[in-house]
């Protein structure tokens, strides 16, 4: 069975750093485009950031373009989010995620998630 597994996250002050990775059992990443997907109390769903099969191309929301980085390490079956300059607003939980491509539309494929990682930034 296909599983997606996030860590990474954490509490940090506002302007720190964390580096999120989602790990993939049971069938290979590089079948398909991938994403990260966050949700914080009582807002929708935001799609953070998505890149394609083998990371030529990226999207990142206007909210975090410049601070977060996507990357994959197909090898490793590990799909990455660099996030750098947090802000309080980013506090939500991530979700890692398979996506239609192209990836600009941030559109989930197939409900292939993860649990997610909760990432708190206190001011």
């Amino acid at each position: 069975q296909a599983q997606l597994v996030e860590s990474g996250g954490g509490s940090v002050q506002a302007g720190g750093s964390l580096r999120l990775s989602c790990v993939a059992s049971g069938t290979r990443i590089s079948l398909v485009c991938m994403g990260w997907f966050r949700q914080a109390p009582g807002k929708e769903r935001e799609g953070v950031a998505g890149i394609t099969t083998y990371g030529g191309s990226t999207y990142y929301a206007d909210s975090v373009k410049g601070r977060f980085t996507i990357s994959r390490d197909n090898a490793k079956n590990t799909l990455s989010l660099q996030m750098n300059s947090l802000k309080p607003e980013d506090t939500a939980m991530y979700y890692c995620a398979a996506i239609r491509c192209p990836v600009a539309t941030m559109q989930p494929l197939g409900g292939w998630w993860g649990r997610g990682t909760q990432v708190t930034v206190s001011s």
